[in-house]
């Protein structure tokens, strides 16, 4: 991707300390997913009252009733997929496209699915002035995942569902990771790996999303 260096940025200071201070210091180690937090400039996707808070510790609101994640969520999630330059990624729920940009940075190929249309459209427009050219961003329900274009080497899930969609897993490929948080009250990342036929669970870390809408909503009981 095309972008100003540090020197030219005056917020490239402020992301340096963000990973410094939320994201190394809480455990985050791949060098890949460091530089790529540094790199992507995070106060062109908050709102634009927040643009002088944006690489504070913490999530804010787009609009929506979305969010953009804590800075070090995205990072944590993010190392969790093991992305290499030629994986293609799926990403449900992308937002204002922050953590769509992030993924760019690692993948070969994102595929972003967005429920919101308006969020939807601001995202492609802002990735594309950025310059990311490996990436596309349709509205659909996450909650089916993108089987046109399955298998995927990792799938990120920034939404939470009630119950892990099974159109998801289905799409994982062979060795492939995913990392979505599930639950209602009370929310866990669950981490996904595929061996085969067979698929490896974990869970992880306590997390706060907003629910996934859609199918998932109407699944929930609610």
């Amino acid at each position: 991707m095309d972008m100003n260096s540090g020197a030219d940025d005056k917020f490239y200071p402020e992301r340096v300390a963000m990973v410094r201070r939320q994201i190394e210091a809480r455990g985050v180690k791949d060098a890949r997913v460091l530089e790529a937090m540094r790199k992507v400039p995070r106060h062109l996707f908050v709102p634009p009252d927040q643009i002088h808070n944006a690489y504070e510790d913490g999530p804010f609101g787009i609009g929506y009733g979305q969010t953009i994640s804590q800075p070090y969520i995205v990072a944590y999630m993010t190392e969790i997929l093991h992305l290499e330059p030629h994986h293609k990624v799926l990403e449900i729920g992308s937002g204002c496209g922050y953590q769509t940009a992030v993924l760019a940075e690692l993948a070969g190929k994102v595929c972003g699915i967005e429920i919101i249309p308006e969020l939807a459209e601001r995202a492609a427009l802002l990735l594309n002035r950025l310059g990311y050219a490996n990436l596309n961003i349709k509205v659909a329900d996450g909650y089916y995942g993108w089987p046109e274009k399955a298998p995927f080497d990792g799938i990120l899930v920034a939404a939470a569902p009630v119950a892990t969609p099974e159109p998801l897993l289905e799409q994982l490929a062979d060795g492939g990771r995913m990392v979505i948080p599930v639950g209602e009250s009370s929310q866990y990342l669950e981490v996904y790996r595929r061996d085969g036929k067979r698929l490896h669970k974990e869970q992880d870390i306590p997390v706060r999303f907003v629910p996934m809408t859609g199918r998932s909503e109407n699944l929930s009981g609610s």
